[in-house]
């Protein structure tokens, strides 16, 4: 690895002789004034794409060579001194480890910098340009919705509507984003269903909802309910109660063979639902749960329960454990205990998800609803943020926005799954 040494009248000369040997993309490693001259050590961008990779890599200093390689890319200075001045150094002398590993910080520290302060002139000129864009995208925020989703609906906006005809456009965009399903497909085509997903996220009280709404339709005696929650202390006991106040019998399963038993012993039945022990999404045991109902022999449904309460990293989390082997769709919980639904329906959108239900309250069976994207989204939007702790003054919205990224790639990068209607 070869870092050189160009000594010339001015830094315009000394420039030249980098350019002329090394190329326009030459990594510029100090720039000083020694003597009646200036000094510049570059690197050639290829050696630092292989120091990059192996930083134990010895380096070689050298001096310029006497004549450049390439034609100059412009007119040198009549007083350029074209040759490089000597030096008190061995030409070859090697450069001990920490000293690589200090340029290589400094080339981190100076291309971290550079980013920062593109991406604040990048924001800026974006502010600038398009005020009513950046207020949509704030909007957007304040709401609950990713930085990564709302960059790529503000991208999609006309340059030319103002803010009202922008909002009308971005929440058609996300309600036709949104996947949902017709009211009651699930009760209507039954099946088997298992209800899955973390810990206290609402499974239980949402399969005795459905029970009752399938009941309410079909009978007591076309609806069964399974449960694989033998852990917590009386947790199949709250579905016994639930079962014995609709008359659907309840089974406990303890295995896949206890499973697959079971399942073709009520293949007469219109809807069977299965209410599974809930986990953190980081236990292991999601796995084994998943494999249970993948090797049941029949074709079970997994919906997943998503609550409105948690952020979206958690959301993120958790579908990313439950998805290993597909999850037919989602059901929406403990709205009514959400601040803004904005953050999950985010997440829902971002996923891909097909909502089935959302779920706002323990009534059984009245507090469950068909999801409906364009009263959903109306509800965001309604809901003001007011002075909340977690809501951006000006100042901190243009840092954090400046802070977050290439502005100007985030804004132009296509993403095929946002379309407008």
């Amino acid at each position: 690895m070869k870092v050189k040494k160009y000594f010339a009248a001015s830094s315009r000369d000394a420039f030249y002789l980098v350019k002329s040997e090394l190329g326009d993309d030459a990594v510029i490693l100090s720039n000083r004034q020694v003597g009646n001259g200036v000094e510049i050590m570059a690197l050639a961008n290829s050696d630092v794409s292989k120091l990059m990779t192996n930083p134990d890599q010895d380096i070689e200093i050298q001096e310029a060579k006497e004549e450049a390689k390439f034609p100059p890319l412009y007119s040198p200075s009549p007083f350029i001194n074209t040759h490089a001045q000597p030096y008190d150094f061995e030409p070859k002398s090697q450069v001990p480890d920490t000293l690589a590993q200090d340029i290589i910080g400094e080339i981190k520290a100076m291309r971290s910098t550079l980013e920062n302060q593109m991406a604040t002139v990048s924001w800026g000129n974006f502010v600038q340009r398009n005020p009513v864009k950046t207020k949509i995208l704030r909007t957007l925020l304040d709401v609950g919705f990713s930085p990564l989703l709302s960059r790529r609906i503000i991208d999609k906006l006309p340059d030319d509507y103002n803010y009202e005809q922008c909002l009308k456009k971005a929440m058609s965009a996300l309600a036709f984003n949104l996947r949902t399903v017709a009211s009651d497909e699930m009760v209507e085509n039954g099946g088997v269903y298992a209800l899955i997903g973390p810990t206290g996220v609402g499974k239980t009280t949402t399969t005795a909802k459905l029970a009752a709404r399938c009941v309410m339709r079909h009978g007591a005696d076309k609806v069964a309910l399974l449960t694989t929650d033998s852990y917590r202390i009386g947790g199949h006991e709250q579905l016994r109660i639930y079962g014995k106040l609709l008359g659907v019998p309840v089974r406990t399963i303890k295995d896949t063979d206890d499973l697959q038993l079971t399942l073709s012993e009520l293949g007469n039945k219109h809807m069977v639902l299965i209410d599974t022990v809930g986990m953190s999404q980081r236990d292991q045991m999601v796995a084994e749960q998943i494999a249970m109902l993948c090797n049941s022999g029949s074709d079970i449904k997994r919906i997943l329960l998503l609550s409105a309460t948690s952020n979206g990293n958690t959301l993120d989390e958790v579908i990313s454990a439950y998805q290993s082997k597909g999850i037919h769709g989602c059901i929406v919980t403990k709205v009514d205990e959400a601040a803004s639904l904005g953050v999950v329906l985010d997440v829902v959108v971002r996923r891909k998800l097909i909502l089935h239900y959302i779920s706002n309250g323990q009534k059984v069976p009245e507090d469950l609803h068909s999801a409906d994207p364009r009263y959903l989204l109306h509800r965001i939007f309604k809901s003001s943020p007011g002075d909340s702790a977690f809501s951006l003054q000006d100042a901190e919205f243009a840092m954090v926005m400046a802070a977050s990224g290439d502005t100007k790639r985030g804004l132009s990068e296509a993403f095929a799954g946002i379309t407008h209607d």
